[in-house]
């Protein structure tokens, strides 16, 4: 049993369960080891073996690779018109992959909806596609939208298309509350709960963008079955709450358990940070504590830890203040 006692989260009691200190030490130890290589250090950078065998995202969603290019190659490269920065934004995520970026710049110059022109979208990613090119990204399922093309990225660009021709940009920017917000985009084709959530988190690294990340969460099925192996059932329906929680007493927790956690240069954690922990702990306690269930069932770790020699970068929105200042 976790060394918490019983919580009281949503108007409900939980009661935690050995993976909910997981959480909070998982969390402690993955920071430690970003930390670690920021800064030049040789392996190892942890004495966890799950985590020297496991990849493992970062706690902090924006300090990711995917995350980074998007910040930094897409967001705040190029015109800073709201509709070219929606345009390049949703076009990057839906494919989340930064090597069809890179092939559609390479491609086609600029990438612009003043000057969009599906044919020549069309044509780069179908002979990539021929040359058996993977476009997508396997982080995450992206449903096809029906929208009568044969290929799921034909579908995808007539979906780009309906959003900037219905007015997205501008109904997500005048959107008075992130809730608002995610309900613009939730009601297009093929974008789910879940991706419409992410979508506006990636929409709100932009300058324009007035949300708090603090604002509100939407709770994955990663996150659910992570929320699940730390709280049994009695967390079932509040898996908001349980977030919230998360990010309101992670001081508290960190204190308890006796573990140093510097923040993102002295960033907390937000909501969508502990959504993403809850999935990274759902895969640590697959080997941690193979006797807690989830809701997938899944016992299995996929992805092996494979070091990747390209630097990593820490390159966050301005508006957050966390770059240097040169």
């Amino acid at each position: 049993m976790s060394g918490a006692s019983v919580l009281r989260v949503g108007g409900r009691e939980v009661r935690p369960t050995a993976v909910f200190d997981s959480y909070w030490r998982f969390a402690a130890a993955r920071q430690a080891v970003y930390t670690a290589r920021l800064e030049g250090r040789g392996q190892p950078w942890t004495d966890d073996p799950i985590l020297s065998r496991y990849r493992f995202t970062n706690c902090f969603r924006a300090a990711d690779r995917v995350s980074q290019v998007l910040i930094a190659d897409v967001i705040y490269r190029g015109s800073q018109e709201w509709e070219e920065v929606f345009f390049r934004t949703l076009l990057f995520k839906v494919f989340n992959k930064a090597s069809t970026w890179a092939l559609l710049e390479d491609a086609l110059g600029a990438i612009r909806w003043d000057s969009y022109d599906y044919r020549s979208y069309d044509a780069v990613l179908s002979s990539a596609f021929a040359r058996g090119e993977r476009l997508y990204s396997a982080a995450y399922i992206v449903p096809p939208p029906q929208l009568g093309e044969e290929r799921k990225h034909r579908n995808h660009l007539r979906l780009l298309e309906m959003m900037m021709v219905a007015g997205a940009p501008g109904r997500v920017l005048a959107a008075p509350t992130m809730r608002d917000a995610y309900e613009v985009l939730l009601a297009f084709p093929a974008i789910g709960p879940f991706l419409a959530y992410q979508y506006l988190i990636d929409l709100n690294y932009a300058a324009q963008m007035p949300f708090s990340e603090m604002d509100f969460v939407v709770p994955g099925p990663g996150a659910k079955d992570g929320i699940r192996k730390c709280f049994g059932r009695s967390a079932d329906g509040i898996e908001a709450d349980v977030i919230r929680y998360m990010a309101d007493s992670q001081e508290e927790h960190f204190s308890r358990l006796g573990l140093s956690f510097g923040g993102l240069k002295g960033r907390r954690l937000q909501l969508i940070d502990c959504q993403n922990l809850f999935c990274e702990v759902d895969k640590y306690a697959r080997v941690a504590h193979p006797e807690i269930a989830g809701i997938s069932g899944r016992s299995r770790i996929k992805q092996a830890y494979r070091k990747d020699a390209a630097p990593i970068t820490a390159w966050f929105p301005p508006k957050w203040g966390l770059n240097p200042v040169h």
